[in-house]
């Protein structure tokens, strides 16, 4: 694919140690790197895995398009979004919560997810391992709690509210779902070092597709982050 001459290009690598699926990288973090030049809310659709240890192409058009491309192969693609007034979780858990369903992960889970960077219990990984919440069992919870100080940048944002739009719906069926697409809306800086409520819940499906909404939520349960994710369930 001929790159744009109105397009401003850079070269990205997203470490190997960033993986979702064995091999790919971790969609929310992946989305996160578009997402990082796009003004404001963002919408970003995964078109391909988005290979790791590779240098992409990064695309940032004059009417704020940005698009990923591995080669002539288009992997990803984002544009400005609405604010995400709509998502408001049905319920706000409180950090004591977020960690009691952490601990309660699924004993059978997806191999895809196994070692997920994200949500996988990694000692080098992100650490967002979730469960059902006891009080709302159709909602997932986890805890955010990585660097040391400042606040976070969006990729890792992102990342947090990926894994945990993998809502209970989603759960036991013969073959796992992936992440297609993230609309994501960052309303305040999400800080690094302070452990964080993270919530995820359902907005229904229809046959292979699904969709489900996540936020990360502040002490006092205020809104730092949230998102609308697409996840479509791979053929059996």
């Amino acid at each position: 694919m001929p790159v744009s001459p109105t397009a401003t290009t850079t070269t990205v690598v997203l470490e190997r140690r960033f993986n979702g699926p064995p091999g790919t990288a971790n969609g929310g973090y992946a989305g996160g790197i578009v997402a990082r030049h796009v003004d404001g809310p963002a919408h970003v659709s995964l078109r391909r895995p988005v290979p790791l240890d590779r240098a992409l192409a990064l695309e940032r058009h004059d009417d704020g398009h940005v698009t990923l491309h591995d080669g002539d192969v288009l992997i990803a693609e984002g544009d400005p979004a609405l604010p995400l007034d709509d998502v408001e979780p049905p319920h706000r858990p409180s950090l004591d919560e977020a960690r009691a369903a952490a601990a309660t992960r699924p004993a059978a889970w997806p191999e895809a997810f196994g070692d997920c960077w994200v949500c996988s219990p990694r000692a080098d990984g992100l650490g967002v391992v979730f469960g059902p919440l006891a009080r709302q069992p159709g909602m997932t919870g986890a805890v955010l709690c990585a660097g040391d100080g400042g606040e976070l940048a969006p990729e890792i944002v992102w990342a947090a509210l990926d894994c945990p739009s993998y809502t209970p719906p989603l759960w036991g069926n013969a073959q796992p779902s992936l992440l297609a697409s993230l609309h994501a809306e960052l309303l305040a800086p999400v800080p690094a070092g302070e452990p964080l409520a993270v919530v995820g819940w359902s907005l229904g499906g229809e046959g292979r597709k699904h969709r489900s909404a996540t936020a990360i939520l502040a002490p006092g349960g205020e809104l730092l982050a949230r998102a609308e994710a697409l996840w479509i369930r791979l053929r059996g």
